[in-house]
């Protein structure tokens, strides 16, 4: 409640505001609506050709300072987690949840913490990402940790959310 009593609120999500704005005549909404406008077209180009992502998120990465070498080791780590992820998937994983339980295995594994602990420990919010706030060595740690499961998954021939967190946990 505020001083001055009750006061009405209109809600919306990110998706519904971006509909709004598109239905605004101003002048004013139009280098808006531009924007929007090659925001789709950008992400339909990266459909009809994944490289272009992969080259917008290099160069995000470069705008929010980061090194070379980080953003290669990031890059190369983003491949190894969507080969472990697949396979996961493909052995019974039913991603969000599982793949959170899994994930901690690994982290504890290399870090002795999970997911919510570094969080923590490096003072992040909720949408941030762990992984972009680790060093290069903390990045190869998780590498290693994430393409060893994916070995041990596929020799084992793990299949259900038990085996495989305890291939994780290996």
């Amino acid at each position: 409640m505020t001083k001055g009593g009750k006061q009405k609120m209109n809600c919306a999500s990110l998706q519904g505001i971006f509909r709004i704005i598109q239905s605004i005549t101003s002048p004013k909404a139009e280098p808006f609506k531009q924007w929007l406008a090659q925001v789709g077209q950008d992400r339909i180009e990266e459909i009809q050709d994944p490289e272009r992502a992969i080259v917008r998120a290099k160069k995000i990465y470069e705008q929010k300072g980061y090194t070379e070498d980080w953003i290669a080791k990031r890059m190369r780590g983003i491949n190894i987690r969507n080969t472990l992820t697949d396979e996961w998937q493909g052995r019974g994983a039913n991603g969000g949840f599982d793949f959170a339980i899994l994930t901690n295995e690994i982290y504890r594994g290399a870090f002795e913490m999970d997911a919510k602990q570094i969080k923590e420990f490096k003072s992040l919010s909720n949408p941030d990402n762990p992984r972009d706030h680790m060093s290069e060595l903390e990045l190869i740690l998780t590498m290693l940790g994430e393409a060893t499961t994916t070995e041990i998954t596929t020799t084992r021939d793990s299949k259900g959310l038990p085996a495989l967190t305890r291939d994780a946990k290996d």
